[in-house]
Order: C-alpha cells, then sequence, then structure tokens
C-alpha cells in the first residue's frame, strides 16, 4: 500500500503541475509566450558560439532533475540540489561574466551572422574572386597572412579575440589589414558570408604540431581545421606560398588556379540556390 500511495501521490503532483500550466489562451498569452520563445532562441544563438554553452547544458540537465526529483518526492536528491542551487546562483554571473557582457553589447545591435548558406552563386563567386585576388597579391609579395572562413561552426570564441570590423570583402580591404606595418597583420582575419567580421584574431595551436616543421600561421590553421569545418588560407611569409587548411589537412603549394578551384569545390557544399 506504501508503494501504490507513492505512485499516486507523484502522479497526483505532475497532474497538479500540468494543470496549473493549463489556462485560457488569450492574444496576450500568445504574445507572451513569443516573446519568451524568441528571447531564449536569441540566447541559444549567442551562447553556441561559446564554449559556455557546454556549460549550459550541464545547468539543464540540473534542472530537469530537480523537476523529477521534485514530482516524484526524491528526498535526497532534492535536498543535494537544493544547496547545489544555491551555489550555481552566485556561480552563473561568474562564469558567464563574458558572455553576459557579449550579450549586453549585442542587445544594441540585434544583429545576426550568415556562414555561406546566405551566399547564393553569384555572391559566393565574386567572394572567391576577392579572396584569390588579395592571395595572388600577398603570394607575390611574400606577405604572411591568415585568412579563415567561417561556415556551419561558429568561431564566436576566436572573433571576439580580435578587433572588430564587419565590412564587406574585398582585395583591398584584406591587403590593407596584412600590409607589414598593419597593427592587424599578425593575427587571423575571420569572414563570415560575405564580411570580415574580426582582424587580428588569435588562433589555438595543437600540442600534436609542435614537431612538424610548420610555421606559426600554418599550426594555427591545421589546428582551426581540425577544431571546425572552417576553410583556412594561410600565406607563407617566408616563401610566398598559398595553402589550404581544410578537415585537419594542409594542402600546400598551391597556385591561383588551385585555390580558385578548391575554394569553389568547398563553398559548393554550402551553397543557397539563387533566387
Amino acid at each position: 500500500m506504501v508503494e501504490i500511495g507513492q505512485v499516486l501521490g507523484s502522479f497526483d503532483k505532475a497532474s497538479y503541475f500540468w494543470d496549473s500550466l493549463s489556462m485560457a489562451i488569450t492574444p496576450f498569452m500568445i504574445l507572451d509566450i513569443l516573446i519568451v520563445a524568441v528571447f531564449i532562441y536569441w540566447i541559444y544563438v549567442f551562447l553556441k558560439e561559446t564554449r559556455a554553452m557546454r556549460i549550459l547544458y550541464g545547468f539543464l540537465f540540473l534542472g530537469i532533475l530537480a523537476i523529477i526529483g521534485r514530482v516524484l518526492d526524491l528526498v535526497l536528491l532534492n535536498w543535494i540540489l537544493k544547496y547545489l542551487m544555491t551555489m550555481l546562483v552566485v556561480a552563473i554571473p561568474i562564469v558567464f561574466q563574458p558572455e553576459l557582457r557579449a550579450v549586453l553589447e549585442r542587445l544594441g545591435r540585434a544583429k545576426f551572422l550568415s556562414d555561406l548558406s546566405s551566399l547564393s552563386r553569384s555572391g559566393q563567386t565574386k567572394l572567391i574572386n576577392e579572396l584569390v585576388t588579395a592571395s595572388e597579391v600577398l603570394s607575390d609579395q611574400k606577405i604572411g597572412a591568415l585568412i579563415v572562413i567561417q561556415r556551419k561552426t561558429a568561431l564566436g570564441e576566436y572573433i571576439s579575440s580580435g578587433v572588430s570590423l564587419e565590412a564587406k570583402v574585398s582585395a583591398e580591404l584584406l591587403l590593407s589589414i596584412f600590409f607589414p606595418k598593419s597593427p592587424l597583420h599578425d593575427g587571423a582575419t575571420i569572414i563570415v558570408g560575405n564580411q570580415i567580421i574580426s582582424a587580428g584574431c588569435t588562433l589555438p595551436i595543437g600540442d600534436s604540431l609542435e614537431n612538424m616543421g610548420l610555421g606559426t600561421r600554418h599550426k594555427a590553421a591545421v589546428t582551426l581545421s581540425e577544431l571546425s569545418d572552417a576553410i583556412i588560407i594561410v600565406i607563407s611569409e617566408e616563401t610566398g606560398t598559398m595553402s589550404l587548411a581544410i578537415e585537419g589537412r594542409l594542402q600546400r603549394k598551391l597556385d591561383s588556379e588551385e585555390l580558385r578551384s578548391q575554394l569553389a569545390r568547398h563553398f559548393r557544399s554550402n551553397l543557397k540556390k539563387e533566387k
């Protein structure tokens, strides 16, 4: 009888919880739900560009455990979560401090970045032409460069390490950024869609590449291509050779047509049909 009572009690709690959510649907209620849904989605879109997304999954898991513990009246679990949640309330502002600051900064802009899939065929062709033209000049003059083209994997944490530009991609602007006396020439330039979002960015370098005889730019390009699906163009400062890092592989000593062909092939998988 005790077990049946416990089951009925848990069922009653679940029913009461569900009934408390049931109410007459009104226009204001629908508006309320839409506003909250858009807000949650906006927070998700922003956080998925950062490492904080993994921490958020942990908080969601604890939240689900708390609901289960409350519905099933799990005394020990509820007691642990009660004190754990208290600590998390204090920890959240500390853990998410950089993200919270960035969210507040973005509220004024309310602008979302688009990847290559937002570009039509002609848009991608124009982007490739600008990239190849800049790469040719940089290669001829032996000016080192590191150009990152974002695809599906968001690169928010690397974008935030550089200087925000949000300017349309052009060969002239790329050449200005990588001009040896430019303060941004040593870092990576990150392109999202048809915009240069940030320049002078810091990229990670994997420990496994230390003894491969590669320069710093090439190591950073390979590492990022292992961590994401980004396309990275590298121009060697010593030899002027053009290379392309994709999916952890480095294609070296490419000429202009080979670079154009490779970019077109990899851009094609993200192509949005032109209307």
